[in-house]
């Protein structure tokens, strides 16, 4: 018999479309994969360089279950040089990704009848992560109209006694929303009048960002949430290292131990060799950073203006990350070539890989519909080519 735990979560649609889209590949359809979340750029050399002479070291035992001294020293000097944030190494855990560092929180801290602020459109994980630990999401749409992003007086109203978190992310996934320093000291002044709420700041593309735009995390525009806010980050965005599963973070030294303590009962230490590298990648030089936000923007913009040139589809321009979320209620109602009526941004998501061959991740599965999701993390060949068929696809609906 199942968990009633496991019965109150879903698979992550993300990954569903991505395996969808490698089975349908494998299968010898013409298929390009726009769901996932993984930078097509490589792990940098230099970090390669020091994960092998961590292996030829014998840097391959078991660590202290929640990240080596070392990586915990790079990862204090990382938050004090990027986010002028002073964490102590009592104060920083490292984790086997950034889900698993979300997952620990959670789960350390969340009983039967609390509640988690979660602004829509939303990161898959964070409602399913929360449900698990027995609470309740309080989900707060946030449409295109307000760019996405979270008011002060939408975070007021969602407040109750029963609030134990706010997840706060940006920039953001799915939508590449940022919020400037005024934004975030806006939404900080709604919580110091708050004092029960948790903030888990999840920092995660907080290098991928644009036209001039100034990253600032919570903790940093208002030092007073520093002791209740968890300030989250990894290496798999910025430096491309998605399979090498490091995510990290910074907060209170009682929190810091009680994930700790969950670690010590589930995974043990993250991969020991994925440490050093990621050592490597917080220390290294990090000008190779703008050169790959220069090709970012290069395909947002492509992406964005043939969106927007297609009939039925309101593409915003996003700050950050590497997704778009194009609203497509104007594609609802219409009729495929097969006689079949688009009722949901599911059914576009379906007809664009059925039609044309291009999957895509639906808005229902991050909160906020009808959109979707496209990860412009290839390509400009790629992007043009997926474009032009999504194109394609909605010309031919009557």
């Amino acid at each position: 018999m199942l968990s009633s735990a496991i019965q109150r979560i879903k698979p992550s649609p993300t990954i569903a479309v991505t395996n969808k889209a490698a089975e349908l590949k494998a299968a010898g359809r013409d298929i390009i994969g726009l769901g996932a979340g993984e930078p097509d750029f490589d792990t940098p050399d230099f970090v390669k360089e020091a994960a092998i002479a961590a292996i030829r070291a014998g840097d391959t035992k078991y660590t202290a279950v929640d990240g080596t001294p070392a990586l915990k020293k790079a990862i204090a000097a990382k938050f004090r040089r990027d986010n002028g944030l002073d964490y102590g190494l009592d104060q920083i855990t490292v984790n086997s990704g950034g889900k698993h560092t979300i997952f620990n929180a959670m789960l350390a801290t969340l009983d039967v009848g609390d509640e988690v602020v979660i602004p829509a459109p939303y990161w898959v994980s964070y409602p399913d992560i929360v449900m698990l630990a027995g609470a309740m999401p309080v989900v707060v749409p946030c449409p295109v109209e307000q760019e996405f992003k979270l008011r002060p007086e939408q975070l007021e109203a969602a407040i109750t006694p029963r609030t134990k978190w706010l997840i706060f992310n940006s920039p953001s996934n799915p939508t590449g929303a940022a919020y400037s320093k005024a934004e975030v000291a806006a939404l900080a002044e709604v919580l110091l009048r708050h004092p029960h709420v948790m903030i888990l700041a999840d920092d995660i593309y907080e290098h991928i960002v644009y036209d001039d735009f100034q990253f600032a995390t919570l903790a940093q525009v208002e030092p007073k949430l520093l002791d209740r806010t968890l300030t989250m980050n990894g290496a798999s965005k910025a430096y491309a290292m998605t399979g090498w599963r490091i995510g990290y973070a910074g907060g209170p030294a009682w929190l810091i131990k009680a994930m700790a303590k969950l670690q010590s009962q589930s995974t043990s230490n993250p991969c020991s060799v994925s440490m050093a590298a990621t050592v490597a990648a917080l220390n290294g030089d990090q000008s190779f950073l703008a050169d790959r936000n220069a090709a970012f923007v290069k395909r947002r913009d492509l992406v964005v203006k043939m969106l927007n040139d297609t009939p039925g589809l309101r593409c915003p321009t996003p700050e950050g990350a590497f997704y778009v979320y194009p609203d497509c209620a104007g594609l609802l109602g219409k009729t495929t070539p097969s006689g079949n009526i688009l009722t949901s941004d599911e059914d576009v998501a379906a007809y664009l890989l059925d039609a044309e061959g291009v999957a895509v991740v639906h808005g229902a599965a991050f909160g906020l519909s009808p959109a979707f999701r496209i990860s412009y993390a290839t390509s400009d060949a790629v992007l043009e080519d997926a474009c032009g068929r999504i194109q394609r696809a909605v010309a031919a609906l009557r």
